[in-house]
């Protein structure tokens, strides 16, 4: 699947389980690891976990085998590895606390999703 449609999936699966906040950053050139991240948060562990195992059964069944999935156990972040993407769920103090957006001096880079 193509980075732009696998994208598009997982931005629709984040929505449709109502996380909140999702941020695409394009971090080509600047990580050896990803081209793009896609960062959402969630209202309670118990909805990270589940938004996170959303993503991960969904793009299954469009083909995409998700290459891990950490985190699950606490659920304060759980990453979502996709190759070209990669997907963050966390909880707001965590999302704040580690401020992904601005590790990565997000500038003109940034976009929300709509």
């Amino acid at each position: 699947m193509q980075t732009e449609k696998l994208i598009e999936l997982v931005s629709s699966i984040l929505e449709d389980m109502k996380a909140k906040d999702i941020t695409l950053l394009d971090v080509r050139g600047k990580s050896s690891i990803t081209d793009y991240m896609i960062i959402a948060s969630g209202t309670s562990s118990r909805h990270v976990v589940s938004t996170a195992q959303d993503v991960a059964e969904k793009v299954k069944k469009a083909g995409v085998q998700p290459m891990g999935v950490e985190g699950q156990q606490v659920g304060d972040w759980i990453l979502v590895d996709l190759g070209d993407l990669v997907v963050h769920v966390m909880m707001p103090d965590a999302r704040s606390f580690y401020d992904l957006e601005r590790l990565w001096s997000i500038d003109e880079t940034e976009s929300e999703v709509q």
